[in-house]
């Protein structure tokens, strides 16, 4: 995998993913931004294509914060402390190198 963006505001990021969205496999995303936040995100790419996959990556997984990811459009939820490797078995599990 390699990196092709970063942003670290909720509408740069959107826009950028919304404006290359033949470019990218897997958005990490963040819900604690510069300005706005991961939600928003989230939201503004409910409808990306089939094999793009976001995942959100986050020091607060609660069971609230990780049910209303999946809403928006989560395809998983990690806890920074304690799920990178479960965020490197997932990657592995669907082919996007890390």
């Amino acid at each position: 995998m390699r990196a092709i963006g970063f942003a670290d505001t909720e509408d740069a990021a959107a826009r950028w993913l919304n404006h290359h969205s033949a470019d990218w496999d897997l958005a990490i995303v963040d819900l604690f931004l510069k300005e706005g936040s991961g939600l928003g995100i989230l939201e503004a790419c409910q409808h990306r294509r089939p094999h793009q996959r976001m995942v959100v990556l986050t020091n607060y997984a609660t069971a609230d914060v990780r049910a209303r990811c999946r809403q928006l459009g989560a395809d998983a939820v990690f806890d920074k402390s304690h799920d990178i490797d479960a965020l490197i078995d997932y990657c592995t599990a669907h082919d996007v190198r890390v």
